[in-house]
């Protein structure tokens, strides 16, 4: 990647950062603001439906919209993390529970040799 690439990526973050808040929502509302009078007063119907859909939704919905999705994002981040917090506790759980029923096999086993030792013992003295 390129150093003009970087810089590139950099600022179109920063722009993209800025552009995605209330502030500028407002900031291009007042923008929006200033022609309006102005399209009133030409009391033409599509002039003023154009300032109304060009002019002011497009400036101001683009930040909102943009500031909308990152709070959707922030709420999706958060269930994913805590869905992987779940999860690495379930597997903890998870492993705990391996290790103990290892641990209870093995027991198991010796206490399953103990028995085939006494049986053959009270074979042997049968004999």
């Amino acid at each position: 990647m390129s150093k003009i690439d970087d810089f590139n990526r950099k600022l179109a973050a920063k722009i993209t950062s800025g552009v995605a808040t209330m502030w500028c929502a407002y900031l291009f509302a007042a923008i929006a603001l200033i022609s309006l009078p102005a399209a009133i007063n030409s009391h033409n119907l599509i002039t003023i439906v154009g300032w109304i859909a060009q002019t002011f939704l497009q400036l101001v919905l683009l930040s909102i919209i943009m500031v909308g999705q990152n709070v959707a994002s922030a709420s999706v981040e958060q269930k994913i993390n805590e869905t992987h917090a779940a999860s690495l506790g379930e597997f903890e759980l998870a492993k705990e529970a391996r290790t103990l029923a290892n641990q209870e096999l093995a027991e198991l086993k010796e206490i399953a040799a103990d028995i085939h030792r006494v049986l053959k013992d009270i074979e042997g003295n049968k004999r």
